[in-house]
Order: C-alpha cells, then sequence, then structure tokens
C-alpha cells in the first residue's frame, strides 16, 4: 500500500502549529510544536480548533446532493472496509459532516492522483482525502482548515530505558531515519550530535530499531503508529517525547477541499468540523481510527 512510503511527497510542506509558533526551529526540536492535545481513554486526541473562534453556520437552503471524492488506499484515514465500502477517519469525518449540516451526500471512490482533477471537472464537489494544505492548491481550490495532521515521532525499545530526546539526550546515541524525507532533513538540522543511520524505507528502519540496532528511530508519527500497534513490532517498542509539527518539515495537514466558487460548502464544512470537536463526535471517530494514536 502507498500508506507511509509515500508521505515524503505528500507531507512535505510544513505544517502549522495551531496555537503556538516556536521562535526558532531548535526551540521546536527541544519543545516540539503541537496543538492542543486531550487524553481520552488514553489516547492523545489533537485540537486544530481555536475554541476563541466562533463560526457561524452558513444558509445551505438549496444545496443539492454532496458528493464527496475519497481514495481507498491510506488507512486508517481512508480504505475499503469489511464490506467493500469506503471508510476510514477522513470518510467517517465526512459523513459525520454532512449528517451535522443535515446535507445528502455520496461517497465516491477515485485514484489518488486523479482526485483534484475530478473537482476540477465536476464530477465531484469535495475531496476528502490525505492531500496536502499548500499554497499551491489554496491558489486552485478552496480549503478548509486542516483537521489532521501527521507528526514526526520517536521510537524506542521498551526495554532499553532511553532517555527522553532531547538535544543533549542524543548525543553519541544512534538515530535512524528513512533517506530523503523530511525526517532525515530535520534530524540533520537539529540533531547534530546524534549518529543517524538513514534506511531505504521505513519498514527497514523499524525492523533495525525491533532488533536494536539502533537507539532511536526518527519518523512519520503515523507509520509508527500504524506499527507500534501491529503485529510487526511485536510489542517491542513505543513512542516516546511529544509530537513534532514543525511547518517548514512536516506540512500544513490535511482538510476537506472544494472549488473556489463553493466558498459557501467550504465555509459549511468548516462550521461542522469545529461542531463535531465541540460535541465530541472528532473524538469518537478518533478513538475508532486511531487506537495508537501518533501524537
Amino acid at each position: 500500500m502507498r500508506y507511509i512510503v509515500s508521505i515524503v511527497a505528500r507531507f512535505l510542506h510544513g505544517i502549522n502549529p495551531v496555537h503556538w509558533r516556536p521562535h526558532s526551529f531548535l526551540l521546536a526540536f527541544v519543545l516540539g510544536s503541537v496543538p492542543v492535545i486531550v487524553q481520552a481513554q488514553g489516547v492523545a486526541i489533537p485540537n486544530f480548533w481555536d475554541p476563541r473562534a466562533q463560526l457561524e453556520r452558513p444558509d445551505l437552503a438549496g444545496t443539492r446532493t454532496v458528493r464527496f471524492l475519497v481514495d481507498d488506499d491510506f488507512p486508517p484515514l481512508h480504505f475499503p472496509g469489511l464490506d467493500g465500502n469506503p471508510t476510514g477517519f477522513s470518510v467517517e469525518l465526512a459523513r459525520a459532516a454532512c449528517e451535522r449540516l443535515n446535507l445528502t451526500c455520496t461517497i465516491q471512490v477515485r485514484r489518488f492522483d486523479t482526485l483534484l482533477d475530478a473537482l476540477a471537472d465536476r464530477q465531484g464537489d469535495v475531496v476528502a482525502a490525505a492531500i496536502p494544505l499548500t499554497a499551491d492548491l489554496r491558489r486552485g481550490f478552496g480549503v478548509t482548515s486542516p483537521y489532521f495532521k501527521i507528526p514526526a515521532r520517536f521510537a524506542v525499545r521498551k526495554d532499553r530505558n532511553m532517555p527522553v530526546p532531547d538535544v543533549k539526550s542524543l548525543q553519541g546515541k544512534t538515530v535512524g531515519i528513512v533517506g530523503g524525507t523530511a525526517h532525515e532533513a530535520y534530524a540533520k538540522a537539529f540533531m547534530p550530535a546524534a549518529a543517524l543511520k538513514p534506511y531505504p524505507e521505513l519498514a527497514a528502519a523499524q525492523a533495525a530499531l525491533k532488533a536494536g540496532e539502533i537507539d532511536y528511530l526518527f519518523a512519520d508519527g503515523l507509520g509508527l503508529a500504524l506499527w507500534i500497534g501491529g503485529e510487526e513490532s511485536g510489542g517491542c517498542c513505543d513512542f516516546t517525547g511529544g509530537p513534532y509539527l514543525e511547518s517548514r518539515f512536516f506540512g500544513e495537514g490535511i482538510g476537506f477541499i472544494v472549488r473556489k466558487e463553493d466558498e459557501n460548502l467550504r465555509l459549511a464544512l468548516d462550521y461542522a468540523l469545529q461542531q463535531l470537536w465541540k460535541e465530541g463526535k472528532y473524538a469518537e471517530l478518533y478513538l475508532r481510527f486511531f487506537p495508537i494514536s501518533p501524537y
């Protein structure tokens, strides 16, 4: 699956923190730059909505059926369910937004690389897939505020009792990274005292951590969460330290995408997303699809 190996291409541009931006990248490394995090059932759930911002529900009278376009090859955000129908965090969030807005909606599956063209050609009305929010995307389309961001994380073996990673504790430690990724660039910039060991793909780096060949693994938090909670890890490893979301390295996140002229629909989706967070539906869906939180 495209899953995690595509994470560099799809999340190369920066993720902006929601409520706080570090004054320097070094401070971002030491402290991490994160949205507000809440805990539910032991799972860390990010909040990307400013509670001080009170969005208004636009008038949707006369709105016809809204057609959502999704890809089905990027779990847990969008993938085929056991019944063959599309599901996943993004898909179910789209369905919940439609219900919150009292809209009739459909979900249509397209190949990932055709989604934006299909939207532009009016084959659908909203893209709900892991397409990174960038300045180029905003020039051509309308986008909601992000409803998910993929952080970078450190992972360690549980039996090693390694200290929480920071500039000092990483001195002389071997840190595995995936070569050619934003994670490697970040590590080179802010972990000068660590011995960086590149791997050709995330699976190889994960295997090295499991085998004890490296002290830490610094990589895509979503891929690590899926691995940590899956059978291949054998329960060897866990996250350490907090999430890293430095915008110039790890992307702006993902949101719903509409055509520029459908501004009312964009505003309605932004309103629905904020309400779903306030009412607990976002947390409910997050717990369903992220039993091991990348945060």
